[in-house]
């Protein structure tokens, strides 16, 4: 198949791993816990069956994590592709009220509404709620979609209809650890 021209001509336009909920001064917090997902290693390739609804099955991936820090009360799950070409990353998935007594969540359990009691989703990305999967722009190169679990010492409290900028001010000053697990896609 031939190169997208537009795929080509913003390849050098990204976002930035700085533009991540990760990169944000105000939500630093110990990287005290580990995330990992069974389908895929840190910074290897994302199955092709999690990939977004327009091409793919669009199944979020398990994930796993080791015994969240002391006193987390709710995890706070977000995930963004930071390599999209305009001034924010994309959000693939916001998910809220995860149980910290869990040890990970299965596939699929990004659906929305989510079969793990608990999980509530919130806008991410245009406009849709749940699990979007991967689907960067043809010959645009490699993005990176980088899972950022926060353990919140917590309840969020947010009410239903809550966005990105609601999680961050959830989480902002009682993030009591973090974790994180990078997978990459790409569409030639």
């Amino acid at each position: 198949m031939p190169a997208n021209p537009l795929g080509v001509a913003l390849r050098n336009r990204r976002a930035g791993q700085h533009t991540l909920v990760w990169a944000r001064p105000d939500l630093r917090a110990p990287e005290n816990f580990t995330l990992t997902s069974p389908a895929f290693d840190h910074g290897a390739p994302i199955p092709e069956k999690h990939r977004g609804r327009l091409f793919g099955a669009n199944i979020s991936p398990a994930l796993d994590w080791t015994h969240p820090p002391a006193g987390t009360v709710e995890l706070v799950l977000i995930v963004q592709d930071p390599d999209v070409p305009v001034g924010k990353p994309a959000t693939h998935a916001l998910a809220l009220g995860i149980d910290p007594s869990l040890n990970g969540i299965p596939e699929n359990a990004l659906a929305d509404p989510s079969p793990t009691t608990g999980i509530r989703h919130g806008k991410g990305a245009l406009g849709r709620r749940g699990w979007a999967g991967p689907m960067p722009i043809r010959s645009h190169g490699p993005h990176a979609y980088v899972f950022q679990l926060f353990a919140l010492g917590r309840a969020s409290g947010l009410p239903a209809g809550f966005a990105l900028d609601d999680v961050i001010a959830a989480l902002a000053g009682h993030a009591l650890g973090r974790a994180r697990l990078d997978g990459t896609y790409e569409i030639r």
